[in-house]
């Protein structure tokens, strides 16, 4: 599934992103043209600059939430384990770990007052949330220890950690998951277990995993773990789940390319040609495809947070469960990236 962030905001928020690139200095002016846009492109813009397109695309997420929260619901988790990025929330200058698993308590956290984590930029929220309003994440610390034993058992190097270290919530990636998964507001009382992976890698400090205009080139940090790599962690992470005495739901959370990390396109658009290269992989259950795929390939389409779906498809192919129940590419060139949502289900 997605975490993506504009979604918490009002529809009014949903092209912010293609604007500010559409208003770079540095944008060629053939790229500024309309005219040159692939035709989907034109077609969200139409004459309204995306707004009839922002809306179904809203519609198109919120639907997929709710089937994902009824395949959640069906299976019924002890524990909910979430794979998403650290986009300079806990992961900063003092500690970068390749990956790490929060083992929380039950967190009480104000979505709205640390607001530009969810990108409503202390805007109005899609709810009509008021600033103070909080919402309960429970806490699983004891499977938490588990998976962060079990893996270093496995000879996998995975760090962890029983608090925040400078985020004072709950980090966007599992935050959004979340707020997405009860989208009509009516519980969510999974405990859940974060694990975020240093997708931005490269990025995740100086850029601080954010967006950047054309022509701001800075000294890069240390590369992501690889996705061959993650794919062996998420195998070690089934593994463990399969030995624990809890029912484990195991969850990807990311778009897939995101338009303000693909060069090729100025930053206008997702690569829906390398994002539609691996669904289809992910349809037919070719991991091979998935774990060829190298870093710099990924990171060249704007690709960075897939790291966390290779996680979960290193997962189900320890289980023999490489095809899924079902899935769904939500595909958009104005909304910054493509979306896709998969259940594995028993």
């Amino acid at each position: 599934m997605t975490h993506y962030p504009p979604l918490s905001g009002t529809n009014e928020n949903l092209t912010r992103v293609f604007q500010r690139a559409l208003g770079d200095p540095l944008l060629p002016a053939e790229a500024r043209d309309p005219a040159n846009w692939p035709a989907e492109a034109r077609a969200e813009w139409s004459s309204d600059e995306g707004a009839r397109a922002g809306r179904r695309h809203r519609d198109a997420l919120v639907a997929q939430f709710a089937r994902a929260r009824k395949a959640l619901d069906e299976f019924n988790p002890d524990v909910v384990l979430i794979w998403g990025d650290d986009q300079y929330e806990n992961f900063r200058e003092d500690l970068v770990p390749p990956y790490s698993v929060l083992a929380y308590e039950d967190l009480t956290v104000r979505p709205w007052e640390h607001s530009a984590a969810s990108n409503v930029m202390g805007e109005r929220n899609v709810w009509n949330e008021p600033k103070e309003h909080e919402v309960l994440v429970r806490g699983h610390r004891e499977a938490a220890r588990y998976f962060a034993g079990s893996l270093i058992e496995q000879d996998i190097d995975v760090s962890y950690a029983y608090q925040p270290l400078h985020h004072p919530g709950f980090a966007h990636a599992f935050l959004n998951t979340v707020l997405y998964l009860d989208y009509e507001r009516k519980g969510f009382d999974y405990p859940v277990v974060a694990f975020p992976i240093n997708c931005y890698g490269r990025r995740v400090i100086s850029y601080q995993g954010n967006i950047s205009a054309l022509g701001d080139v800075r000294e890069l940090d240390p590369p992501s773990p690889s996705p061959s790599r993650v794919m062996r962690m998420g195998a070690a992470v089934a593994r463990a789940a399969a030995e624990s005495p809890w029912r484990v739901a195991l969850i990807a959370s990311s778009s897939w390319s995101h338009s303000f990390l693909v060069e090729s396109t100025h930053h206008l658009f997702p690569d829906t040609a390398a994002d539609r290269r691996l669904y289809q992989a992910l349809v037919d259950g070719d991991l091979d495809v998935w774990r060829s795929t190298g870093l710099a390939q990924a990171e060249a389409a704007g690709q960075q947070e897939l790291l966390n779906w290779w996680a979960l498809l290193g997962a189900m192919g320890e289980l023999g469960r490489p095809v899924p129940t079902w899935s769904e590419f939500v595909g958009s060139h104005l909304f910054v990236s493509d979306k896709v949502f998969a259940a594995y289900q028993p």
